[in-house]
């Protein structure tokens, strides 16, 4: 059943123009760790190379690998790349208690078009792949991590500060929150609008909440526009909304 699902994905993947790629499971770590993403560092095993001494890494995610292919090996494909893949990955430690520490990836990526239409296609795309896997009942699950990016640097953190954060908006403490940002002395408006992020979560009425009661800022404003834009692409479909729902790989940068 899984190799049905499978094939049929990437057929459905071809159909719409992806390319299918096949990058390695092990690799020299320096290259399938290119940057410090602590989230996907601890994931990654590491094993010693008996050949060279050096360090190998078995992939926690293929995602970057796929991004490195893009930026390497076809630049020149008139700077837009649709790539996909489909393969096991291998993490050390288990994302939770009932997850296998074997998930299998299967994906599509699109490279070198920043606009939300390209987050709209691969969206639709997904959909369209998860009613080929026989799922009922989906709900499109947003967030953006720009929202707390633009109030992490107005609130002038340092990174490790921002990681420390980024951890409790996980764990939605807003109590947590509220207190160390309190300890690091932040302005009332900065530490009240990142304790107020783990309370925007629902349907999409948390749009128009969060134009209301976040900073106006330039890339907040932008970010919701962006999540206004998704969901009304999608109008049929079930959405929900988290402003909190932020990750610790770092390679996510905006809408998630």
């Amino acid at each position: 059943t899984l190799e049905s699902i499978k094939e049929q994905i990437l057929n459905l993947f071809r159909l719409h123009g992806f390319e299918l790629v096949h990058p390695p499971m092990l690799e020299y770590s320096d290259s399938l760790l290119t940057h410090i993403d602590m989230g996907l560092s601890l994931k990654t095993i590491r094993i010693a190379d008996q050949m060279t001494g050096r360090q190998l890494g078995i992939r926690a995610d293929i995602t970057p690998q796929v991004a490195r292919i893009d930026a390497h090996l076809l630049a020149k494909n008139n700077g837009i790349n649709r790539l996909c893949y489909s393969g096991s990955v291998l993490h050390a430690q288990p994302d939770g208690f009932l997850t296998t520490r074997e998930p299998y990836q299967t994906g599509a990526e699109l490279y070198g078009y920043a606009g939300v239409a390209a987050d709209i296609e691969l969206i639709d795309l997904m959909l369209q792949a998860l009613a080929t896997g026989k799922m009922k009942q989906i709900i499109l699950s947003l967030g953006h991590i720009g929202v707390f990016h633009a109030l992490s640097d107005a609130a002038k953190l340092s990174s490790e500060q921002s990681h420390q954060l980024l951890t409790m908006m996980q764990n939605k403490d807003t109590a947590e929150i509220s207190s160390i940002c309190t300890q690091w002395q932040l302005d009332r408006i900065w530490a009240n609008a990142l304790a107020l992020l783990p309370e925007l979560y629902g349907g999409r009425e948390i749009i128009a909440q969060a134009r209301q009661r976040l900073p106006q800022l330039s890339y907040v404003t932008q970010s919701i526009d962006t999540l206004e834009q998704v969901c009304n692409a999608f109008p049929q479909q079930a959405v929900h909304i988290d402003l909190a729902e932020v990750r610790v790989d770092h390679y996510h940068t905006g809408l998630l």
